[in-house]
């Protein structure tokens, strides 16, 4: 079963769409969801990109070799939640300091990465980077700030998987830190 390309959504007008991949996306959806519920989230779904292949399907993607990331798209209300907030919850949410790892999972399906969609999104992407990396993490981020490209949505089974399977596999690596807040 293969993926299909993003299909457009009826979304209020305004809305915005960040993409990020940081490690098993299951968790990442999840956390995402959780998070910003009521916040300004209007949807949040798993995907593929960054790779060489079209139509690539989880199976594919899981060998390592199509150099897809699993990743997550979420579409928010820019008026009740900015890309910065978006941000810096992505770098609370995961480790950013592994190379295509997160906790036990390995290979660049697995990387930390910031898929921006537009110039602004790419400035805001690269001055938090900089701020958590000193702040935070202490010059160890690896995270890649990168332009978007293709969008594959992954299967249907993939999308809320942790949702519609309580107590399925989550990544170690996935939880909260408790940061101070970015000294700007």
């Amino acid at each position: 079963m293969s993926s299909a390309p993003a299909q457009p959504m009826n979304l209020p007008a305004g809305a915005q769409t960040a993409t990020v991949a940081a490690g098993c996306f299951w968790g990442v959806e999840h956390m995402f969801r959780r998070q910003f519920e009521k916040k300004g989230l209007y949807d949040a779904r798993v995907g593929y990109i960054g790779g060489d292949i079209e139509n690539p399907g989880y199976r594919a993607v899981c060998s390592g070799r199509t150099g897809h990331a699993e990743a997550l798209q979420v579409i928010y209300d820019p008026n009740q939640v900015s890309y910065r907030t978006l941000l810096e919850f992505f770098y609370r949410m995961h480790d950013p300091t592994t190379e295509n790892r997160q906790g036990p999972d390995v290979g660049t399906q697995y990387r930390s990465a910031i898929f921006y969609h537009d110039a602004e999104q790419e400035k805001v992407a690269r001055d938090v980077t900089d701020k958590v990396n000193k702040q935070w993490w202490k010059g160890s981020v690896a995270t890649e700030i990168l332009p978007l490209g293709k969008w594959w949505d992954a299967e249907q089974y993939h999308q809320m998987y942790q949702d519609n399977n309580p107590g399925g596999y989550e990544c170690p690596s996935h939880f909260l830190r408790k940061f101070p807040p970015i000294a700007e």
